[in-house]
């Protein structure tokens, strides 16, 4: 019998986004972690100016499927996916339009809202209007929320640039920082209560979704889960699966797998949530590429389940080439 031949895999890492560091580390991880007795595997690097170690006509035409490991802009938000589909090479995760969506926090906080999933009080400000109607937001503000209160950047990955506002002051530097990654600021109501994350797999087509076991974190010294508390060793604590009765554990399951239908994810997605106090949940964001380092919770959180981190990546990979054969069918 002929030997089963190796499917030709790219991993492909960096980008110009704020995250270009963690992509790298994480990209290395799966490159180390891909059975070489299945796969021949490659690294290409896509540098902080957006320019590619090959030239993606290349990539598509000597490789079986690319695996990114790319977060934040470039990478979450449908660029390299529309570059891909291009020039027809099957990639693992959501496609250029569910990136895209899923990517803007205050567009898919609206679609999970109309599909009956509650999210935080959410604003949605420009770059315009804090520098030419600057009363008017605080106004607003005033109106429908109390200190503290959430700022962040609209589509920037990993908590970048999310601040607690306490004062004016803060309000004041939270609004400076935030427009430096983009012109749109979202600011949220502020829910005091247990940090969760549920990560979601699916086979590459619609009905074979399923979740993974809830993550609760707790972060080390900081006042959320923001980025040193993901990336930095000891920087948060995560038990999985996470201290809430059974029914709770389902209802945060049933909720991430309706946030990765309705946001059109696919392969893969990771839902990051909040618990209140009285146990409402509401849904921060969903990340259509979730961290693959030693620190990340998909890993961890399919570890748990049963799935160690090789089987993790065959099934991402496997979704990626059985949804372009239905695509193509």
């Amino acid at each position: 019998m002929a030997p089963k031949k190796k499917k030709k895999v790219v991993v492909i890492s960096g980008g110009p986004s704020t995250e270009h560091e963690v992509s790298v580390r994480g990209a290395q991880k799966v490159f180390e972690a891909l059975n070489k007795d299945s796969y021949e595997v490659e690294n290409i690097l896509v540098d902080k100016h957006g320019v590619w170690e090959k030239h993606p006509q290349i990539v598509a035409h000597n490789n079986d499927v690319v695996f990114i490991v790319m977060h934040g802009t470039y990478g979450e938000d449908g660029t390299i996916q529309r570059i891909l589909d291009s020039h027809n090479i099957p990639y693992t995760g959501s496609d250029a339009m569910a990136s895209a969506l899923s990517m803007n926090k205050f567009l898919s906080g609206a679609v999970l809202q109309r599909a009956g999933i509650s999210i935080p009080l959410t604003f949605l400000f420009t770059k315009y209007d804090w520098e030419w109607k600057k009363q008017e937001v605080f106004d607003k503000i005033k109106h429908y929320l109390h200190y503290p209160f959430v700022v962040k950047p609209n589509t920037q990955g990993s908590s970048v640039g999310v601040h607690i506002v306490r004062s004016r002051g803060d309000l004041e530097h939270a609004m400076h920082e935030v427009f430096k990654h983009g012109d749109e600021a979202l600011i949220q109501k502020f829910i005091a209560g247990m940090e969760l994350s549920c990560g979601v797999l699916d086979y590459g087509w619609k009905g074979s979704e399923f979740a993974l076991l809830p993550i609760e974190i707790v972060p080390n010294g900081a006042a959320f889960f923001d980025y040193g508390a993901k990336y930095m060793p000891m920087g948060s604590e995560e038990i999985i699966p996470a201290r809430v009765p059974d029914y709770k554990l389902r209802e945060i399951q049933r909720i991430a797998v309706l946030a990765h239908q309705v946001l059109g994810a696919r392969g893969f997605s990771r839902t990051d949530m909040i618990m209140a106090p009285d146990g409402h949940i509401s849904v921060l964001e969903l990340n259509t590429i979730p961290g693959l380092t030693e620190e990340s919770l998909l890993p961890k959180s399919a570890e748990a389940t049963g799935i160690p981190f090789s089987k993790l990546l065959n099934l991402m990979i496997e979704a990626a080439l059985f949804g372009r054969e239905t695509e193509q069918f």
